[in-house]
């Protein structure tokens, strides 16, 4: 089973974010620019919300409101649900479903170490079954 730090390894390093004066309109740009579908939202070094597309269309879109003069702190949320680096992708596989979001910063300590999706998981799941099978195959076939 593999372990979230795996999944970050195999990922570009870097934290992309905002912060939660920024306006929502820049940080839809920069969701486009970095072909990314949130944010983390940060104070210095401090983890304080997240910002999605969803966030934009539900809050911003839907009811009406500028992006050019809606804050970020006004759409994100603020209640970050977080993984470890030593969790399993199965554990976060069940939290993302169970609380039906897509996105996990994962913190080590204090400190935000990266951002993983359920896109990473599905993947991670894909790839361990591929190889288990493999083996099945082996297996069976005796080589």
């Amino acid at each position: 089973m593999k372990l979230v730090q795996q999944l970050l390894d195999a990922k570009e390093h870097g934290i992309i974010s905002v912060s939660a004066e920024s306006s929502v309109l820049d940080a839809i740009k920069l969701m486009a620019d970095k072909a990314v579908g949130s944010l983390l939202v940060m104070e210095g070094d401090k983890l304080v919300g997240i910002v999605t597309e969803r966030d934009y269309a539900r809050k911003v879109i839907v009811k009406g409101r500028s992006s050019e003069s809606t804050a970020v702190g006004e759409i994100m949320t603020s209640d970050v649900l977080t993984a470890t680096p030593t969790e399993t992708v199965n554990r976060c596989m069940n939290v993302m479903t169970d609380r039906k979001i897509r996105h996990l910063p994962v913190v080590d300590g204090n400190s935000v170490i990266g951002l993983i999706s359920i896109g990473d998981l599905v993947q991670a799941i894909i790839s361990d079954q591929k190889e288990e099978i493999e083996h099945l195959e082996h297996y069976i076939s005796g080589q």
